[in-house]
């Protein structure tokens, strides 16, 4: 019989939780707090001065805050190349409409596989260094059978959340023959991804020419349904239109962008599990107008952060900048900031073992080189936060 390993982390200035059906209420801090760890799983949380004593290892924060890591619940890591000069021009006063992906799209088709992987590697490596212990990541940049499959099998050597996105847009080679790329998508493509990956999802953006319309999108994420993954949806983003309403729906886990949101939208998220997934890099990116994520919640909605890191529309894997700009523009608290960054991203992914400091969760967490979480907006662009190694 094997022995467990055991640690117990103490002198926590403040410990956030995040955790729905702790007493205090999932944003309610703990002062002078403590956790054991078990075999990467938690064990017991509460007060220092009531904290079990016989562990074998100790680790003390010195003060220090202590929250849940950061579950990035929408990223696309898998490509080559750079999009600068789109960022620039934007700046400029361009405006976006998905067709600058085509340019990913190009460099990643010629880029080796050894390439990806080293690519993808360090762009994990820059998200744990900032906090982040939980990323699902999307395909999207191939847009073949080969490409898109290839992508997904990288994405699945670092992380089980990953998405088939072969409906990120319609390929230049397919611009006359949208109907024969969707085929594409919901046969061949499919067959070859679904192995590899665990969710699907789909641009749905009437208002873009490169992306899906509505009956597009409902055909893509039936396919993908009866294939066994699960759905997810890209929506309302460039103006208002049916991807939530379509996300409803299908049961979809995830709705992400609502950038443009009517009263039913919301009305049909309040009344769903369906999770409205913000993503305030793309709009700091695009100059596009912040989602109002206070009311949001007020409504009952249920809502995640994430970063969307992609080289076009938001090429930063910065969680605590984004509850930065979530505090600064979108109207919630730094306690809801991050609950929506790490509980709220762990519902989007469906998962219950991540995002909170519980008793039998992973034992998945963020410290951070400040006294409380309040810090993560209070400082925004300092590199406060860090996963906590335990090894």
């Amino acid at each position: 019989m094997t022995s467990r390993r055991s640690t117990l982390i103490t002198g926590v200035g403040e410990l956030l939780t995040c955790d729905d059906t702790h007493e205090g209420g999932a944003l309610a801090p703990l002062s002078d707090a403590a956790v054991v760890v078990e075999d990467g799983v938690i064990a017991w949380v509460g007060p220092r001065a009531d904290a079990p004593t016989t562990t074998d290892a100790k680790v003390d924060l010195d003060g220090r805050a202590l929250v849940p890591g950061f579950v990035d619940s929408h990223a696309h890591l898998v490509f080559a190349g750079d999009r600068a000069a789109e960022f620039a021009a934007r700046m400029a006063g361009e405006s976006y409409d998905g067709g600058g992906i085509g340019v990913t799209v190009a460099a990643t088709r010629g880029a080796s596989d050894d390439d990806l992987r080293t690519l993808l590697a360090a762009r994990v490596a820059e998200m744990r260094a900032q906090g982040t212990t939980t990323v699902e990541i999307k395909s999207g940049y191939g847009l073949t059978v080969a490409d898109e499959a290839r992508a997904l099998r990288l994405a699945r050597e670092v992380t089980p959340e990953t998405t088939y996105l072969g409906a990120h847009v319609v390929p230049a080679e397919y611009r006359d023959d949208r109907a024969g790329y969707v085929a594409l998508v919901t046969g061949e493509m499919l067959t070859a991804c679904a192995p590899h990956a665990r969710w699907i999802d789909v641009f749905c953006e009437p208002a873009s020419p490169h992306a899906f319309t509505e009956d597009e999108s409902r055909e893509v994420l039936r396919a993908g349904i009866a294939a066994g993954l699960l759905p997810r949806v890209h929506g309302n983003q460039l103006g208002a239109g049916p991807g939530v309403r379509l996300a409803v729906e299908v049961g979809a886990a995830s709705v992400d962008h609502c950038t443009f949101l009517g009263a039913d939208d919301v009305a049909a998220l309040a009344g769903s599990d369906t999770v409205a997934t913000l993503l305030p890099g793309v709009e700091f990116s695009t100059r596009s107008p912040y989602p109002e994520a206070g009311a949001l919640l007020d409504a009952g909605v249920s809502i995640a952060l994430a970063t969307d890191c992609n080289p076009g529309t938001c090429y930063s894997s910065s969680i605590p900048f984004f509850i930065a700009l979530a505090v600064r523009e979108m109207g919630l608290t730094p306690a809801q900031a991050v609950h929506a960054a790490t509980a709220g991203g762990a519902k989007a992914l469906r998962r219950n073992d991540i995002g909170r400091i519980a008793i039998g969760a992973r034992a998945d967490l963020t410290v951070l080189d400040a006294p409380s979480h309040q810090h993560l907006a209070y400082r925004p662009g300092v590199p406060i936060a860090r996963v906590l190694d335990l090894s």
